[in-house]
């Protein structure tokens, strides 16, 4: 019986290699999976899934106007999982389309992204994933400035942490650190 996945972590939580070795893992038993990412995040092109140790590999970019559930209904072979990397970046209609694919294609769906933005606030694709997912399992990092379990996303400009603006804003390492609660609140105060 297939199932929706959502496997979340704050950044830097391995969610990417995670999805990669998921792919691997398949193919190498002549399984294939289809990958997709949003396509809003552009920073190694649109289409890429890109982890930060360097690997990477292309995928199918999914816009607003994108229905993944016809997508993936018109494919010549059906793949043995759907894999969807930057998923906090997908719609509501995204994730009911995906909750189709499982349900009436019976292909499972593992869906990774954040849970929450840099304001702490829920993005639209984590918000419904973590309603209608069937499994819901946290991928766990450590705080950039101490040893406690990184649950925030602290956003960095001309190294002052910002919690206002649009919500996404693209970036790495250069702008990002996971970040426990404390640290969250009073970067200054890091150990």
């Amino acid at each position: 019986m297939a199932q929706l996945f959502f496997k979340y972590g704050a950044m830097n939580s391995g969610k990417t290699i995670e999805i990669l070795k998921v792919a691997h893992n398949y193919e190498e038993q002549d399984k294939p999976v289809v990958l997709m990412t949003s396509g809003l995040d552009t920073r190694d092109g649109i289409g890429m899934v890109s982890s930060r140790i360097g690997l990477k590999r292309e995928a199918t970019p999914i816009f607003e106007e994108t229905n993944v559930y016809e997508l993936v209904k018109a494919l010549d072979v059906q793949p043995y999982c759907i894999l969807v990397d930057e998923s906090q970046f997908l719609s509501k209609h995204h994730v009911i389309e995906f909750a189709r694919v499982v349900d009436d294609l019976n292909i499972p769906v593992m869906a990774f992204g954040l849970k929450n933005d840099f304001r702490n606030e829920l993005f639209e694709g984590s918000k419904y994933l973590l309603l209608y997912a069937d499994k819901i399992e946290e991928l766990k990092t450590i705080c950039w400035f101490c040893h406690k379990k990184a649950i925030m996303n602290l956003h960095y400009i001309d190294g002052q942490p910002v919690y206002e603006g649009d919500q996404v804003q693209i970036g790495g390492n250069e702008a990002y650190y996971p970040v426990c609660r404390k640290h969250y609140f009073h970067p200054e105060g890091s150990e």
